[in-house]
């Protein structure tokens, strides 16, 4: 199997064992592991220094954390890619998916117990909405 296998990653412990589990996955499948960030805001800061000008957004950060993510999974075994998509983590997980033509979305089981199922989870939202399978990553301590 060729194609993608998309995971969301946020800088947090459990999302690095669901691209983990993404990373494992698609070099089984021989698919290409793309690694994104959701952001919801369109903060932008201007920081100049001396002569020098930096803009900063929210888009830049969240996709630093994606770009440093892939990099860590990368191998000679995985083609890797990541970016950064607007909206609430589940949707624009949903959103890339189309996007790119995905075979898999790797998420984490996080907040899948208790009121949270009930109230929505990323997990839920994926696997209610997605375009394609969904694989759901056990990311809770065991």
């Amino acid at each position: 199997m060729s194609g993608i296998v998309l995971v969301g990653v946020d800088g947090s412990v459990t999302a690095r064992r669901a691209a983990d589990s993404a990373k494992n996955l698609a070099t089984a499948l021989g698919a290409e592991l793309r690694v994104i960030t959701a952001f919801e805001g369109a903060h932008v800061e201007v920081v100049e220094s001396g002569g020098d000008k930096w803009i900063l957004s929210d888009a830049d950060a969240a996709e630093k954390v994606a770009s440093k993510v892939a990099a860590e999974l990368a191998s000679d075994q995985l083609t890797t890619s990541y970016g950064a998509v607007f909206g609430k983590a589940g949707e624009a997980l949903v959103k890339e998916a189309e996007r790119v033509g995905a075979k898999v979305i790797v998420v984490g089981n996080r907040r899948m117990q208790g009121l949270a199922r009930v109230l929505g989870s990323v997990a839920n939202t994926v696997a209610h909405n997605a375009p394609c399978d969904v694989y759901i990553a056990k990311t809770d301590e065991a």
